[in-house]
């Protein structure tokens, strides 16, 4: 068993990270986004399934591109921030089972059917996005994950090859400036929406 984190990890990770609008100057290497990936690729998913697709985005143009496809406010912020990514799902998680989960040789026949799969491989992503912002920030980045984008037109630009792997959030990486914060927003109270029975 883990020992708990001290506060300055909890607040490091949690209570005093934001979701930032902009960055300062400094740089995300590949060196950076590959020791991002190496802490969020240990967070668990159904069967170890690992069917999160990440493509980093550290060159102008490949910003550029991805900004083409953003709404409103998000284009900008892609195009200024030092790195973005694409956290995508792949349909066809099922056929790295053998090599994810290789107790059980027959899991790949587990999921059957094309609706099955995808809501496996959307939900699963969806944590594996989760653990990459944890991982980006316990590293000292920070991240501005936003669904304001054409999904259609990123799977078309990024994923032509790959027909199986859909997009299903983007993020903005590096480190944050303070100066564009915006006041946090409330968070709700325990009572507010829990229950315990």
């Amino acid at each position: 068993m883990g020992q708990p984190l001290d506060d300055a990890a909890l607040d490091t990770i949690f209570r005093t990270a934001r979701t930032y609008n902009g960055y300062t100057d400094a740089p995300v290497t590949e060196a950076d986004v590959a020791r991002i990936y190496d802490l969020l690729k240990m967070g668990p998913t159904s069967v170890n399934q690992q069917s999160a697709r990440f493509v980093w985005l550290l060159s102008q143009p490949a910003k550029d591109k991805l900004a083409g496809f953003a709404s409103g406010s998000n284009a900008e912020k892609i195009r200024k921030a030092p790195a973005s990514v694409i956290i995508a799902y792949d349909m066809n998680f099922h056929d790295h089972l053998i090599d994810f989960f290789p107790h059980a040789p027959e899991a790949k026949n587990w999921f059957p059917t094309e609706a099955g799969r995808r809501e496996q491989a959307f939900r699963n992503s969806s944590l594996q996005g989760a653990y990459f912002i944890i991982a980006a920030r316990a590293l000292g980045f920070d991240t501005g994950p936003m669904s304001g984008f054409d999904n259609a037109k990123v799977d078309e630009a990024f994923f032509a090859d790959q027909p199986g792997v859909k997009s299903n959030f983007i993020s903005t990486l590096g480190v944050g400036d303070p100066s564009t914060l915006h006041d946090r927003s409330p968070r709700p109270g325990f009572d507010r929406f829990n229950r315990v029975i």
